[in-house]
């Protein structure tokens, strides 16, 4: 039971963590979209990579195809192009590979 409830508490805390890092990027970009969409990015994001990971195992396939997803994802939660959500991605993983070092961060880019 501790370790649910601890897992459960890593979980929102880098939930939370994941969803400023991807709201702030993206008003960097001039994106207008609210706090909410940058938590529903968040969680779909992890989602996806979760769901990929356990299908297709922790591989470049998995992380590509997932990748892919999750671009897709970006797109149209924020109405955006392929190369705009690209550079956005590649921000945040590395924005948040970065944070990743100090603060437990999701599954996936996020």
């Amino acid at each position: 039971m501790a370790l649910l409830v601890g897992t459960l508490l890593i979980f929102v805390i880098a939930l939370i963590i994941s969803t400023l890092i991807i709201y702030v990027i993206v008003k960097f970009f001039g994106d207008r979209e609210g706090i909410s969409t940058a938590f529903l990015a968040a969680l779909v994001g992890t989602v996806i990579y979760t769901v990929l990971y356990a299908l297709l195992g922790q591989g470049l396939l998995a992380a590509f195809i997932a990748g892919i997803g999750w671009l897709v994802a970006l797109q149209v939660l924020y109405k955006i192009g392929w190369i705009k959500s690209l550079i956005i991605a590649i921000v945040i993983w590395g924005v948040t590979s970065i944070v990743g070092w100090f603060l437990p961060t999701l599954t996936g880019p996020l």
